[in-house]
């Protein structure tokens, strides 16, 4: 029989636990939170055993300084002040505050990481985009733009067969009788080209002031639903203005369908102004 390899076992467990590190600190954060609830109710009762018996020690004490004096008659103490219920109390609390602090601890250590692999992610993307960019500048250099555009009607017809429009619902946005095809979302809908340039135009003259637009909003502009992708992804300025690319191609029922593709991409980290 063969010997598991311990090694191997334990740094494959090492590359899990880092890599789900997020979920597990959540998950042990939200553990927390609910014992420390619990742990809080549980310590009222004796907290509370010990609030009376602090009144009574005091109450006593009042007695026998006013029977010093003469007197059988004091004041009462019916309501600790709130350093002396601190004090009395704190103790029953220690084991929900502990487990507090390392609750609270672990959420912000799992925003942490999130937020160091969404900095890397976008930094990868940005990589990427400009690889893309300078590929793509070098190709229309090599072939030119005529050759260049075909291989993207290409690319267009070989997106519209592999999601044939028979298999789709078809948008009807009242903005146009034409097919478009949006290579993002991956839906069919009915606009025209006039439109879609006209938003175009619109959008960038936002783009201009208000520095960023979302994908939602061109969506919108077009008569279409939003949808969450749309709300990460956008333009900003800091990249360029909106630059829709058009291929006129044939649906799978021999419609003629306009695919809609951007020569500038929306970016995940859009709002972040350069």
């Amino acid at each position: 029989m063969k010997k598991p390899n311990l090694s191997r076992i334990a740094k494959n467990l090492q590359i899990g636990l880092q890599k789900h590190s997020p979920e597990i600190l959540t998950g042990i954060g939200i553990a927390g939170m609910i014992t420390t609830t619990v742990l809080a109710v549980r310590a009222t009762p004796k907290a509370l055993i010990l609030i009376e018996e602090e009144k009574r020690r005091q109450n006593s004490e009042l007695l026998e300084e006013a029977k010093k004096k003469g007197s059988d008659c004091c004041a009462r103490v019916d309501k600790l002040k709130p350093i002396e219920l601190i004090r009395t109390t704190w103790v029953c609390y220690i084991p929900a505050a502990l487990t507090g602090v390392l609750s609270v601890s672990c959420l912000i250590g799992a925003s942490s990481v999130n937020i160091r692999r969404n900095a890397a992610l976008a930094t990868a993307y940005s990589l990427s985009e400009s690889a893309l960019k300078e590929y793509q500048e070098k190709v229309i250099e090599t072939i030119g733009e005529k050759k260049e555009q075909e291989i993207r009607d290409s690319i267009a017809k070989d997106k519209l067969k592999r999601d044939p429009v028979v298999n789709k619902e078809v948008i009807i946005t009242g903005r146009g009788e034409t097919l478009c095809y949006d290579t993002i979302t991956s839906r069919y809908f009915k606009c025209d080209i006039e439109k879609l340039r006209r938003v175009e135009n619109e959008l960038n003259k936002r783009l201009l002031s208000e520095m960023y637009i979302s994908l939602n909003d061109f969506y919108y502009e077009i008569g279409l639903r939003s949808t969450d992708m749309g709300e990460d992804l956008g333009w900003n300025i800091g990249n360029g203005l909106i630059n829709l690319e058009f291929s006129s191609q044939l649906a799978e029922d021999e419609t003629p369908c306009l695919v809609i593709g951007y020569r500038v991409a929306p970016r995940y980290d859009f709002r972040t102004l350069m």
